[in-house]
């Protein structure tokens, strides 16, 4: 195609190169001025080339750091029926439940081949906007727990944050003990542990682009929005008892929902 960019040209040939296999998730990907004389092209043609395969999600890497090629993450359906399977394992044996966890249900890899999986628990002031959410006095407290997973070395991270009114919690010394996750049967059976069933879920979907923090840790490429879901579960009493803030990547979500309609 003559008239096409010659930058264009070169993303196209180095795009192949990747999809073919000649550079590895991970690799180290030559630096500007190695393509410029592999190709015999400018330096400038090359630079704007890698550009369009960070935007394209081949590439990751800060201008002027190593450039990568990019662990690609993990296509993710969410569907809101998860909830139900969710709650169906909450009686299930031990056994059947640490074999089906929210990371199996997102992504169908075993939580067991995860590179990282690791939860931070911590009690704190709720924030304003949680303490609104889960119905609490001024100064009351939370139980934050920060989930972090990652699929593959130098892979992007997913991480959600949870957050339970702490007086639910405070009389259980196992549900204050990150070193027990992954719970079995996850948060559904940790609140079952203490007398409460969840009737219903909420979830709020909102957008924005990534912060510093996200795009660096999630390994987002440029232009990229995440959608932040905030799910309110309900106990059977009405009562709200936890918030999940869960932000995902656009490039890696596909958001699922069903409505059983009643019949006539």
């Amino acid at each position: 195609m003559p008239n096409r960019s010659k930058f264009l040209e070169l993303a196209d040939a180095l795009a192949d190169a990747i999809r073919g296999g000649e550079y590895e998730p991970n690799d180290r990907f030559p630096t500007v001025l190695e393509l410029a004389k592999k190709y015999g092209v400018a330096p400038n043609t090359c630079s704007r080339a890698v550009q369009v395969l960070k935007e394209q999600g081949l590439l990751s890497g800060k201008p002027g750091g190593t450039t990568r090629v990019r662990v690609q993450p993990i296509r993710r359906i969410r569907t809101n029926t998860r909830y139900q399977t969710e709650k169906d394992l909450v009686l299930r044996p031990e056994e059947e439940r640490a074999a089906t966890g929210v990371a199996e249900l997102d992504s169908g890899v075993p939580l067991s081949s995860m590179y990282e999986d690791h939860a931070a628990y911590a009690v704190m002031p709720a924030p304003d906007d949680i303490r609104e959410a889960l119905n609490l006095p001024p100064g009351a407290s939370v139980l934050r727990r920060v989930y972090t997973r990652r699929h593959a070395k130098r892979a992007g991270v997913d991480r959600s944050t949870s957050y339970i009114p702490y007086d639910l919690v405070s009389g259980s010394p196992d549900l204050l003990d990150s070193s027990r996750e992954p719970w079995p049967g996850g948060t559904m059976h940790q609140l079952y542990t203490i007398g409460i069933e969840l009737d219903r879920i909420v979830d709020h979907v909102t957008s924005s682009m990534p912060t510093p923090e996200e795009i660096r840790d999630a390994d987002i490429p440029p232009s990229v929005p995440v959608l932040r879901i905030r799910k309110i579960s309900y106990s059977t009493d009405g009562d709200p008892v936890e918030v999940m803030d869960i932000p995902i990547p656009a490039d890696r979500i596909e958001l699922s929902y069903t409505t059983q309609l009643e019949r006539w």
